[in-house]
Order: structure tokens, then C-alpha cells, then sequence
């Protein structure tokens, strides 16, 4: 469901309303659009007075904090990356195909890339590549980590746990109980991931970002807010 875009200082935004088997509601700024998330049993008229808050919110947030133009770095043969404690040596190849993949064997990855492909398509496909093998490997340690902190603060029902290659958020977490990470976390300090780790599980309790849900946090992490002060200067920089 498509609502009329969002416009501001001449840029519009699109505006997507997508309705849910959830409680309440949300919104997501994201490089594609504004993603507003809405209860399926709510009214037309309850339904139109949300959409007009959250997009008065994405706008407000939008005046605050323009979104930047995704930069991709770019990477060698023989290039070194560090990410968290670990050092990993690159070794990219190029051959004539339609795809590219990736291996990695202790802390050495292979790439092999498309010359097919044009070079900013290039750069992505091994930015996309080195994010999903990498939190493949760390994954078990982003998994123990959220169910111990979830046996630690919330004892609430948990589902899967994935690291996700998501641009405009640190986290997310569904109605089904399913907690997706940023992968661009894998670069951030270790309270710093567990800041967020602990956000997106109170959100197993308070589907909002009501008094109740701060409540929460705090309580799980008395200095939450210096967590969030470091991803608001430091967030642009880290990641793929």
C-alpha cells in the first residue's frame, strides 16, 4: 500500500504502509523510503491519523539528520580488514561470469568477482560478499550473546537471531519474536553492539518506544544513552 510521498527542501520520499498481524505501529527510514508499519485490525480512520503522525515524525527526523549518500568502500588483493579483534587477508580474483562468491578459511577470504559486471557493481557485490561471509562466521557469537543477555533481563519468548546487511537501521525485531542485527555493528565496540542487542530485545516486551519500553532498557543497561551518542557520531563511519 503506496501513500502519497513525503516532500522536503524539494526531495520527495516515498511512503509505503504495510499492514501487519501487530499491535502497534512503527517507522523506518530507510534509502528506499519511508516504511510505515500498521496494526491490521485498526480502523480507516484510526489508520489515517497514524499515517499523518508518521510521517510528521519521519519528517521531523528527516529535518535533523538528512540521509547521506551510501559510500562503499573500496577493497584490493591483498588488503588487510579488521573487524572487531579479528584481521582478515583479502584475495580477490575476476574471471568471465554472471556471479561472484566468496570463501573463507580461518581468516582468509577469497573473493571471486564478476568482470562481467560494471565497477560499481563490482564494489558492491564484494562489499555484499565480505558482510555475509563474515557474520556467517560470527554469528554463533552474536546468537549466545542475545540469548544470554535475554535469559539475563528479559526471559522472553526468542526466535531466530540473524545478522542483516540493513543500511538505515542497527536492529529490528518482528511481532514473531525474530532479531535481526546490522552487520555494520561488527565493526562497533562491544558495549556498543550490546546496547543494541538489548534494544531490540526489550522490544520483545514493549512493541514501541514508549515510557515503558525506555523503562526497560535502562534497567538492562543503566548508560544506554551514551551507547546511542556514540552510533550518532560514529555510525556513518563503520561498516562494509
Amino acid at each position: 500500500m503506496i501513500t502519497p510521498p513525503l516532500e522536503l527542501n524539494g526531495k520527495k520520499y516515498p511512503v509505503f504502509i504495510h499492514l501487519e498481524d501487530r499491535d502497534s505501529s512503527s517507522v523506518n527510514i530507510g534509502r528506499k523510503g519511508i516504511s510505515i508499519r500498521l496494526p491490521r485490525s485498526i480502523s480507516r480512520d484510526e489508520m489515517a491519523k497514524l499515517i499523518i503522525k508518521s510521517k510528521h515524525w519521519a519528517k521531523e527526523q528527516l529535518e535533523k539528520n538528512p540521509l547521506k549518500e551510501e559510500i562503499i568502500k573500496n577493497y584490493n588483493n591483498g588488503d588487510k580488514l579488521i573487524v572487531g579483534d579479528k584481521e582478515y587477508l583479502l584475495s580477490i580474483t575476476y574471471a568471465l561470469k554472471q556471479s561472484s562468491s566468496a570463501k573463507i578459511h580461518n581468516n582468509l577470504i577469497n573473493l571471486n568477482i564478476s568482470s562481467e559486471l560494471p565497477e560499481p557493481k563490482q564494489k558492491e557485490h564484494i562489499s555484499s560478499l565480505l558482510s555475509r561471509i563474515i557474520a556467517q562466521q560470527r554469528l554463533p557469537e552474536l546468537q549466545s550473546k542475545i540469548k544470554q543477555l535475554n535469559e539475563k533481563h528479559f526471559q522472553a519468548p526468542l526466535n531466530k537471531i540473524s545478522f542483516k546487511k540493513q543500511k538505515s537501521r542497527w536492529g529490528s525485531c518482528s511481532s514473531k519474536g525474530n532479531i535481526n542485527i546490522s552487520t555494520k555493528l561488527l565493526f562497533a565496540p562491544d558495549d556498543i553492539l550490546e546496547s543494541v542487542c538489548i534494544h531490540e530485545l526489550a522490544h520483545l516486551k514493549e512493541h514501541n518506544h514508549s515510557d515503558r519500553f525506555w523503562t526497560l532498557v535502562e534497567r538492562a543497561m543503566p548508560n544506554y544513552k551514551e551507547k546511542q551518542q556514540w552510533l550518532k557520531q560514529n555510525g556513518g563511519e563503520i561498516g562494509f
